[in-house]
């Protein structure tokens, strides 16, 4: 083994935050570390990283002693504590999530549950105190969120990229994976480079599920895509900060939502359809390989006869700008159709189990030499330094029983 030339200890691939972020964890933890991150993009974040809403989650939504809230209400912290110390936009702007219907109020009121058993200071509203908030939004009662935040997390990921000391190769798709338990890694990319390493970390996010198999390791689920469609408000004097519907449960997906950026427009989405590719941003993107292995895995089909009401109300708001204005006009009676300017969509990767179930917490697998970050949609931006520091954690792990 001392005569294996490594180029690196550690390959990561995927150059989003989670990726950056494990990468500035190792280094951090173990300096010394030879660390490389293979990002397919000709940067940084050009996905799901920086394709979402920009908001610094509090953790109120997940359930107590999950990965979510734990790393979320330890993250939001973190990351805004991060954006200072490097100059990075942001503000801690708070939210409120509203009911505008009866038959929320429970649901409602089990947020602000949720939200102190997992430590996080929540104010609870009547219709008045809404409009001292949000003078045009309107709704039965809602929460005040006081640690919810926004930021530029493409900013962010390009920030702990650079402080982790990492080489990042841009443009490097991985398309092989030769692992060998005594040995190590071995990667080539599209270009032909060959990369060898003692062990492999796998944030690839929207295809991170490929690069398991790749490995050799089943991951024992399926990435699912979902599009995430968003509007700008032209009328952005609307909308003070961040407003939110109150969520189903039985889903993973928070609503159409209103969220005044860090750009100081405001963001109006998304909501979720499937995606006919796993970087399908418009319905005009079909990729028939990707959508064949979708539409081959039986969870795919379980969802569907799950939950085929909601999706074709999700369905309906992609298809009719129409009702997608109704949605948002429950929160935001002056909000018209004219209102809305389309803006460029986000992909969800949504781990799905074979029985169909919809993978709620973040989940990182390990194999020999390897880990696998197999579902970490949003709030992985938010959570993502306590992510990556977990991860982390596992791959010098590796390499100590290398």
């Amino acid at each position: 083994m001392r005569e294996i030339a490594y180029d690196c200890d550690v390959l990561v691939v995927g150059g989003g935050i989670v990726g950056l972020s494990t990468a500035y964890a190792i280094t951090r933890a173990a300096p010394g570390t030879r660390v490389t991150v293979l990002e397919k993009e000709s940067g940084p974040a050009r996905h799901q990283t920086g394709r979402n809403s920009g908001v610094i989650h509090s953790g109120i939504y997940y359930r107590p002693g999950s990965l979510k809230a734990r790393y979320a209400v330890r993250g939001a912290a973190e990351m805004i504590k991060f954006c200072a110390e490097y100059g990075i936009a942001h503000a801690v702007t708070g939210k409120l999530i509203v009911a505008t219907e009866r038959e929320e109020l429970p649901r409602l009121h089990a947020l602000v549950q949720r939200g102190r058993e997992n430590g996080i200071p929540v104010r609870e509203l009547g219709p008045a105190q809404i409009t001292e908030y949000e003078p045009e939004v309107r709704g039965l009662a809602a929460i005040h969120v006081g640690t919810t935040g926004i930021c530029d997390f493409t900013a962010v990921a390009r920030r702990l990229g650079e402080a982790s000391g990492a080489e990042i190769r841009y443009g490097a798709r991985v398309v092989r994976i030769d692992r060998r338990p005594s040995l190590g890694v071995a990667v080539r990319t599209a270009d032909g480079a060959v990369l060898r390493a003692r062990a492999l970390v796998n944030c690839a996010g929207l295809h991170c599920d490929e690069v398991a198999r790749l490995t050799g390791d089943d991951p024992g689920m399926r990435i699912v895509p979902f599009r995430g469609e968003y509007y700008t408000l032209a009328r952005p004097e609307l909308v003070r900060g961040l407003v939110y519907p109150v969520p189903d449960p039985a889903f993973p997906f928070l609503g159409v939502h209103l969220t005044r950026g860090i750009d100081a427009h405001v963001h109006i989405g998304p909501n979720a359809v499937p995606a006919l590719a796993r970087e399908g941003y418009g319905w005009g993107t079909l990729r028939p390989r990707e959508l064949g292995a979708t539409v081959a895995w039986p969870g795919s089909w379980r969802i569907a006869r799950r939950h085929w009401r909601y999706g074709a109300g999700e369905l309906r708001r992609s298809v009719s700008k129409r009702a997608f204005t109704r949605a948002v006009h429950r929160l935001l009676p002056e909000v018209g159709a004219a209102d809305l300017v389309p803006a460029p969509a986000g992909v969800r990767a949504q781990a799905v189990l074979r029985d169909g179930t919809l993978v709620d917490d973040f989940l990182i697998r390990e194999g020999p030499r390897a880990v696998h970050v197999l579902n970490a949609p949003s709030p992985a931006a938010t959570a993502s330094l306590p992510i990556g520091r977990e991860v982390a954690r596992l791959a010098l792990a590796a390499l100590a029983r290398g």
